[in-house]
């Protein structure tokens, strides 16, 4: 059965009918086989985050990013730590939230929505508080698209010897990140992101001498990140509790597809030109961009709701939907927008299918009024 439409959105997003075929078969969570594809993940992981295995480990973690994000945070934070957050949109939010729940100490330096973290004013807040021990960023905010300056952030937090904890759940695979060279010590994503495999696990690529320090320190059983590594490094790939097998098995084969591609860099181009159609086309419609060019990540891209004609965003997500096209509400409290996905299993041709459907909206839109 094809799909009934194309998710436009910034994950779970629209696969190759071939990682839909590799969940076609059963594997036990035992079998030798299926550990030797998970250790094969592993080490593919390590190459696309550009680290060695001398220095750098990946583990994985059962469910959503976000349980990824959770796990590192009650693992890697002592009791005697500080965690600082740079906030600036819903996800550096929801770090906030975790923290707050696990009893974290920690406090937040909080930007506008359009606005980048800014390494300066990271420094001073460095500086003036020596208790901070952890900082955590989100790399590509898909509250709005923005792109934080992952190279300049992490020199500042390297410069004052701070552990950084980067959420890159939207980037990771998607856009060229030099892991080891930048000295991220932990960093976050998703098999339904990027990779464009499906939701299951989220994964972790920890600097080794780090994640060491991690033994015991974790305030949950089962998101207890050293404990996790542990159990795949002695057991040869296996997971402490019931791994989604199924969707191990279609992000080992989003691996190998983004390997075809041409790896990181070619990928990146195909979404940086989503990402240029889809802008060109709604400008030519009258909408407009909620991020300057220079601050947009080519992962999802916020547009303001329009003034020039009459506009019900339901109406309009349902005249799309009914064309095969899914794209995502906003997630701003200040404005009224929406977003558009470029990334998953979506081409040009997609994106200007999606630009002359929008074209005609608008001119329906018009006729009836």
């Amino acid at each position: 059965m094809s799909n009934p439409y194309l998710l436009l959105t910034p994950g779970p997003l629209s696969t190759t009918a071939t990682v839909k075929e590799a969940m076609q078969k059963d594997w036990c969570t035992w079998d030798h086989e299926y550990k030797a594809i998970v250790e094969q993940i592993r080490q593919q992981l390590l190459e696309v985050g550009c680290t060695s295995k001398e220095h750098y480990t990946p583990l994985f973690m059962q469910g959503s990013g976000t349980f990824g994000v959770e796990a590192t945070l009650g693992s890697v934070i002592p009791s005697d730590g500080k965690l600082l957050i740079l906030q600036n949109g819903a996800y550096g939010k929801r770090i906030e939230d975790i923290a707050k729940v696990l009893h974290i100490p920690h406090l937040s330096l909080v930007f506008e929505a359009n606005a980048q973290v800014d390494p300066l004013v990271v420094e001073r807040k460095l500086a003036e508080d020596s208790s901070i021990t952890h900082v955590a960023m989100v790399h590509c905010e898909t509250t709005t698209g923005i792109l934080n300056p992952l190279e300049a952030v992490m020199e500042v937090i390297k410069r004052n010897n701070r552990i950084a904890i980067i959420d890159a759940m939207s980037s990771f695979g998607g856009i060229p990140i030099a892991v080891e060279e930048l000295q991220i010590d932990f960093i976050i994503s998703s098999a339904n992101k990027c990779i464009q495999g499906v939701p299951g696990f989220s994964f972790i690529l920890c600097k080794r001498d780090e994640l060491m320090k991690c033994k015991g320190r974790a305030r949950s059983l089962s998101l207890d990140l050293y404990d996790q590594w542990e159990t795949m490094e002695k057991d040869s790939g296996k997971w402490r509790f019931t791994s989604p097998t199924h969707v191990v098995h279609a992000f080992a084969q989003a691996l190998k597809e983004l390997a075809e591609e041409g790896g990181v860099e070619a990928r990146h181009a195909r979404y940086c030109t989503n990402q240029q159609i889809v802008v060109e086309g709604l400008t030519q419609a009258g909408f407009t961009a909620y991020l300057p060019r220079e601050l947009q990540s080519p992962i999802i891209t916020t547009f303001l709701y329009p003034t020039h004609i009459p506009f019900e965003f339901e109406h309009f997500y349902n005249f799309l939907k009914l064309a095969g096209l899914v794209i995502y509400p906003g997630k701003l409290t200040d404005a009224h927008v929406f977003r558009i996905g470029n990334i998953g299993d979506v081409h040009a041709n997609d994106m200007e299918r999606l630009s002359e459907q929008i074209l005609r909206y608008v001119g329906e839109i018009k006729y009836e009024n």
